[in-house]
């Protein structure tokens, strides 16, 4: 019986009256937890949602959130997770290229989610932070899943096209699960995960929601991240193990409240998402005295692939070796090893790779060409295999550990009525890693604001995706085909 949801049934007849969640003053049990699971899983079946189909999932980090995700996964369905700062057309995306039949959101997405499932004809159910009102009574029981069956579809995306569907079967998700509590974080019911990473993403939601309910410890979450506020909770409910991305880190490092928290009970933080600063590094471990192990990984992953095991020597900088069940290789251009100390791309094969994009042939077959996924990070290795990310392939953005796509937010731009074209870039950034740039150059005869363009994108795509700093330019640097060259594209000086 290898349904994901399994762990949540086991550590609840084992550990019923320890508490699974935490948002300040509200808790639930494994038992309360696995009680509402079960009655949100006959909520989805009432409403025509059967074994294999997709459940769409956009709520902030509240207990909510697990309750509708093991109950989808009680009912056989597979979860399409979806971030909760999506605007209604980007929601429409999700769903309707995911085919879900069913859209569980928050009380704070219920504009977006609503418009969505309007404009898609399927259902939306609103939650509050605890789970929908009035739940049925009738409890449905696990369903029985094959190990290559889809558990959770999470959309990424390359610098073009559309977004792509990772699917990661139950078995990726119950290995990554396991290795992440066993080998890396070695934790215990006795445990407390800071759960400030968002459960959407798959760094949350393996290492942080998984991983304790395969153990039975408790994850205490913060719906949005805010510096103050976790160095708060740590100390108030004596989190033993932080999980976050290089900002959250920076966060805590420069808040105010930083010399009268007391960060004691922490034992293991861990940090992934993005490239973590290794001056950040230094002077969080030496303030708060916890070492930070960095890893590496990708939706495609379930995610973990790569890390500074805690019973081996840390090398900073690096994302340390293979996890258990998982291989690396360094490969070129045409898919021959690379020697030690050379560059590399880094391709990947184990327990956690994806079966493949959801209904994307293509896409899987180019990812995935000979049983190793391409995962379009450059790297060396060094004589001890330690890996070093050192560019990425691919032009994705990462700014604060979330996703940004050029090709999304040109697609915005252009909807603008003064533009003939874009370029989105990746600018440095002290604290996020990268900021979103974009250079962009004008139809003739036409002029705008570069802030009026900032606004329209804003109020097209989520928060976090829209260009903080935009310039005019005469033209945009081509290749010989006329291929628009976002790597030759150079930012304005202050």
């Amino acid at each position: 019986m290898p349904n994901l949801a399994q762990n949540l049934v086991r550590t609840a007849e084992k550990h019923g009256a320890r508490c699974a969640l935490r948002l300040d003053d509200a808790e639930l049990t494994y038992a309360e937890l696995l009680d509402s699971a079960q009655r949100m899983a006959t909520l989805l079946r009432s409403k025509g949602v059967e074994v294999g189909d997709r459940v769409g999932l956009q709520m902030a980090n509240v207990p909510a959130y697990p309750v509708a995700f093991y109950g989808a996964l009680i009912a056989g369905a597979t979860v399409v997770p979806m971030n909760p700062l999506l605007k209604g057309r980007e929601v429409e995306f999700y769903v309707s290229d995911s085919g879900a039949k069913v859209i569980v959101a928050g009380e704070q997405m219920a504009d977006a989610a609503k418009e969505a499932a309007q404009s898609t004809g399927i259902e939306c159910i609103i939650s509050g932070a605890l789970g929908p009102d009035g739940l049925p009574d009738e409890r449905t029981e696990l369903v029985d899943r094959d190990d290559s069956d889809t558990a959770v579809v999470l959309y990424t995306s390359g610098t073009t096209g559309k977004p792509k569907g990772a699917e990661l079967t139950h078995a990726n998700m119950i290995t990554n699960a396991a290795t992440t509590a066993e080998t890396l974080l070695d934790i215990g019911p006795d445990d407390v995960i800071m759960g400030c990473l968002p459960l959407f993403h798959v760094f949350g939601l393996t290492c942080g929601l998984n991983a304790s309910v395969l153990i039975g410890s408790c994850l205490t979450l913060i719906p949005r991240f805010d510096g103050g506020k976790a160095l708060e909770v740590i100390g108030r409910d004596k989190v033993t193990v932080f999980e976050g991305v290089p900002t959250m880190y920076a966060g805590m490092l420069h808040h105010d409240s930083k010399d009268t928290a007391d960060l004691s009970s922490l034992r293991a933080c861990i940090s992934g998402g993005s490239a973590m600063p290794v001056e950040i590094m230094k002077a969080f471990e030496e303030e708060f005295g916890c070492i930070i192990l960095e890893g590496y990984g990708l939706s495609e992953t379930a995610p973990v692939a790569c890390f500074n095991h805690p019973d081996a020597e840390r090398k900073p900088g690096t994302i340390g070796t293979p996890v258990r069940g998982m291989e690396l290789r360094l490969v070129n251009d045409d898919g021959n090893d690379v020697e030690d100390g050379e560059v590399g791309e880094i391709a990947i094969r184990g327990e956690g790779v994806m079966k493949g994009y959801w209904q994307r042939e293509d896409a899987t077959k180019e990812a995935i060409p000979d049983g190793w996924f391409r995962s379009g990070d450059l790297a060396t290795r060094d004589e001890d295999g330690y890996y070093t990310i050192v560019d990425r392939k691919k032009e994705m953005i990462i700014r604060g550990g979330y996703n940004v796509y050029p090709r999304e937010i040109e697609e915005a731009l252009y909807e603008h009525p003064a533009v003939a074209e874009a370029a989105v870039i990746g600018m440095k950034h002290p604290e996020l890693g990268e900021e979103v740039g974009a250079a962009v150059a004008l139809k003739s005869g036409k002029s705008v604001d570069p802030d009026e363009l900032r606004e329209h994108v804003k109020e097209r795509v989520a928060a976090y995706k829209y260009p903080r700093k935009v310039w005019i330019v005469d033209e945009l640097p081509k290749g010989p085909t006329g291929k628009i060259l976002r790597r030759e594209v150079e930012a304005p000086s202050e």
